[in-house]
């Protein structure tokens, strides 16, 4: 290949009009290639703003769009966002596609073409860690601390009353998401993970340079507003694994929310979250003493200005 890679981003999206043209902006800033945008309700605005950009394909995910699929809607989100991403791979008009969230932004230094084009001829996709924004209003982030003997350990001195239930000190996933190199046979995506033939690809290289900014629980309000969501359908979910063996005194997130709401209620949900979110100020200076801060100003409100003038 002459010249670096193309890029995509593939996404299934909701919310309100503002967040999704948001996203979609700010990565437009950033240099993607291409974006493909399902909404997975139907939103007259935020079409009407992506399908008229050249570099977007937005599909309105509607009972006429599964059908046309040859499928009944899935009932699961998580189901909806793979299919639509396995989907978009077999079609794609680039050379790397990733799937991410609409509340997850990619951060690099360089042009991501650029750090793509380093990436072994060999390796079908690199994975991209999360950092987790800050409740500080400040575009803090906390980074990921990599799977080791002293992880738990400096969970815990960060987060002394929580950290022993929350992996890695995450509200969300540790696990990043996956560029996937194009053209390659039967692959399919899964939230953090790639599959060929029905079997896992082992995507464990990083690619350096680049992060997923992973705006989670950017402040309380936000953060309270899709609990019950999270708790019922997302990443809260009751089947979900917990951070240690139950034998051990192990929760996952469900039980830990659910049991502290229901022996201190919205108070003991407040100081979960502060201590998580950063918002403690304690704990933000234990993160800043062990290096675990990061400033990544996105300015979306600027970039959103930027590539939708008519929506700002």
């Amino acid at each position: 290949m002459t010249g670096n890679p193309t890029w995509g981003i593939v996404s299934t999206v909701r919310g309100p009009t503002p967040d999704i043209l948001r996203f979609v902006a700010y990565h437009l800033d950033l240099g993607v290639d291409r974006m493909y945008v399902f909404l997975d309700e139907p939103n007259p605005a935020a079409f009407g703003a992506l399908d008229e950009h050249t570099k977007i394909d937005v599909h309105t995910c509607d009972d006429r769009f599964w059908a046309s699929r040859k499928r009944d809607r899935p009932e699961a989100h998580q189901t909806r966002q793979t299919a639509n991403a396995s989907f978009t791979y077999r079609n794609a008009e680039v050379d790397w596609l990733t799937h991410i969230d609409v509340d997850e932004f990619l951060w690099s230094d360089r042009p991501i073409s650029q750090c793509l084009a380093r990436v072994p001829d060999d390796l079908p996709g690199v994975r991209v860690r999360p950092i987790e924004a800050l409740a500080s209003g400040e575009d803090l982030y906390k980074t990921f601390i990599p799977k080791g003997p002293d992880r738990e350990k400096l969970v815990q001195t960060i987060y002394p009353s929580f950290g022993t239930f929350v992996r890695g000190g995450f509200f969300s996933h540790l696990q990043g998401k996956v560029f996937a190199r194009t053209g390659l046979p039967k692959i399919s995506f899964r939230i953090h993970n790639l599959l060929q033939n029905g079997d896992p690809l082992p995507c464990k290289t990083e690619l350096s340079g680049v992060d997923v900014c992973h705006r989670h629980a950017p402040d309380w309000d936000s953060w309270l507003a899709h609990l019950p969501f999270r708790l019922k359908r997302g990443s809260y979910r009751a089947e979900m694994s917990p951070n240690v063996p139950r034998t051990e005194g192990g929760m996952n997130m469900y039980e830990l929310l659910t049991r502290i709401e229901a022996e201190n209620g919205i108070d003991g949900l407040r100081s979960f979250f502060d201590e998580i979110s950063g918002a403690d100020p304690e704990v933000r200076a234990r993160l800043e003493k062990f290096g675990m801060l990061r400033h990544r100003p996105l300015n979306l409100n600027a970039k959103l200005a930027k590539h939708f003038p008519g929506s700002a």
